[in-house]
């Protein structure tokens, strides 16, 4: 039998674990597909005697991925992080972050992209509602699980809240808070679920752990346990992106039920009786789509991401199937390719010729590059956050990264690499792009320095579906139009690296050579003392 996810334990196997992640890599997509074996990962018998289940386990030699070895980590975020930006974004819910007070000090970010989100889905404005135990120097040394129960209760009298959560950091993991056993007994005081993530920054060597350990709490102490089926309710799995899937739905006569930012505690509850699971990415979902599949029966939308013509095709029929509307899809597929067809000739005029890059998290980029590809935009070139070699449902349409490279081609720089600017001035020296579409704000001025054009790409929902072509082309147009600004700005930048790093062709020559690295630093140097003085 295959291993599904067990909603009994209060902690997630991180993703280096259960699904092989990577985060250092270089070569081609095509190269990316071969090594990655998706369909060998996923060949063990499903819940329901279908293929795939995902994960590595048993596997041995089959399971290995040729990962390469980085010597420092320039800049990162931690499954912690993650944790604050979807559990703090529930709007009638409050997470205590167990830990010093460093660790919320990302909270002032979320609580923008919070706001964000819900001016764009047409919600009441509010903060987030994250707290802190704020643990100091006495607390480490003898332990804070009084100063946690006080603070829930805290938190239950100011707020009242449906739900509360306690997040672990590194320094309470490290001096073993028991957070289970406060979680379990405070329930019980204060009569409202309390759920406790551990989430320790060092449990994973990739953020988007902290996605699955989110959405496992939920699963665990909120979803319905006896649902009643809504016929009529579709889950999508989202980050703050505008809400076009209501309209994209409403043809098959679906109401949308977002999660998890920007969800109330009944939204949550809820997603146990919605007719089916669709998402905007695979690496943000598939944990929570997997769960409600294995331990629910709610099918999965088996189909492409809605990016691109095609895949949105795909995703409609998929759909469809599921909820009994084969009889009218194809006229509506029909129908809306007519639609847009006028306004996408105009704009795969424009942009022909145009060339682009991604870097953006994995399974987004895949669909992103197909979207470029339908506009007429070539990329040669792309930069992904981390790469999962296989998905925790291990099933076919799950595999993106094929799906591209068989439908779109092969991109030949498919570079895996944890946000490192460092790698990134080199990785856009050798791809010849005219724009970067970049999901992670803070990295856009990383190629605006060196004359690249970006798209800091707010909105994820954009590129969705038919009209998301339209958009998504549209904006890149306003973005090309202004590139004098970025050549202007190169004369003006001084980068903060030497000449020597900046004229390599290789952005993983310390992984290749580390022994550069002793030149520079270790007993090879010249006169390191010296130098420092």
């Amino acid at each position: 039998m295959a291993k599904t996810i067990n909603l009994d334990m209060t902690s997630v196997d991180n993703r280096e674990m259960r699904l092989g992640s990577i985060i250092a890599w270089d070569g081609s997509a095509s190269e990316l597909v071969e090594q990655s074996n998706y369909e060998a990962r996923s060949q063990r018998t499903g819940y329901d005697g279908r293929k795939g289940t995902g994960g590595c386990a048993g596997k041995g030699e089959g399971c290995k991925l040729c990962e390469l070895n980085t010597p420092f980590s320039q800049q990162t975020m931690c499954t912690n992080s993650i944790v604050h930006c979807q559990i703090g974004n529930l709007t009638d819910c409050v997470l205590i972050d167990h830990a010093p007070i460093g660790c919320s000090s990302n909270s002032y970010r979320y609580d923008l992209g919070f706001k964000m989100g819900l001016l764009a889905r047409h919600k009441p404005l509010q903060s987030v509602t994250i707290t802190s135990t704020n643990l100091l120097e006495n607390d480490m040394v003898f332990g804070a699980g009084n100063k946690l129960e006080q603070t829930i209760r805290d938190v239950k009298e100011r707020y009242d809240p449906k739900a509360i959560f306690i997040s672990m950091a590194c320094s309470t993991a490290i001096i073993g808070e028991d957070i289970d056993s406060v979680a379990q007994n405070m329930e019980e005081e204060i009569g409202v679920p309390v759920i406790p993530l551990h989430c320790e920054g060092f449990r994973s060597k990739h953020w988007s752990t902290g996605f699955d350990i989110s959405q496992h709490g939920i699963l665990r102490q909120i979803v319905n346990k006896k649902p009643k089926k809504q016929k009529d309710l579709i889950n999508i799995i989202a980050l703050w992106g505008t809400d076009y899937f209501t309209d994209m739905l409403k043809p098959l006569g679906l109401r949308v039920n977002y999660m998890v930012d920007m969800a109330s505690f009944d939204e949550l509850k809820q997603a146990s009786e919605a007719v089916a699971t669709a998402t905007f990415c695979h690496t943000l979902s598939q944990y929570m789509a997997t769960a409600l599949e294995q331990n629910f029966g709610i099918p999965q939308v088996e189909a492409p991401q809605p990016y691109g013509i095609s895949a949105t095709d795909e995703w409609y029929r998929a759909i469809a199937k599921i909820v009994g509307k084969e009889d009218i899809v194809e006229e509506f597929i029909e129908s809306e390719h007519k639609r847009i067809e006028p306004e996408l000739k105009r704009l795969r005029k424009k942009l022909k010729g145009l060339k682009g890059c991604i870097l953006t998290g994995s399974s987004y980029a895949h669909a992103m590059i197909c979207a470029l590809k339908d506009i007429g935009i070539e990329v040669e070139g792309s930069v992904v956050f981390h790469h999962d070699p296989v998905y925790d449902g291990g099933l076919e349409f799950q595999n993106t990264l094929k799906y591209m490279v068989d439908n779109y081609g092969d991109v030949k720089h498919f570079t895996v690499s944890k946000t490192q600017p460092y790698q990134l001035y080199n990785i856009f020296n050798r791809i010849d792009a005219d724009f970067v579409i970049i999901r992670h704000q803070g990295l856009a001025p990383t190629a605006a320095r060196i004359g690249k054009p970006s798209l800091a790409l707010g909105d994820e929902h954009l590129p969705l579906g038919y009209d998301g072509l339209i958009r998504l082309g549209n904006m890149i147009l306003a973005v090309v139009a202004r590139k004098k600004f970025n050549h202007l700005l190169t004369r003006h930048i001084e980068l903060p690296y030497t000449d020597w790093w900046l004229s390599q062709e290789d952005p993983f020559l310390l992984s290749h050579h580390p022994e550069v690295l002793d030149d520079v630093f270790g007993e090879n140097a010249e006169n390191p003392e010296e130098e420092t003085t």
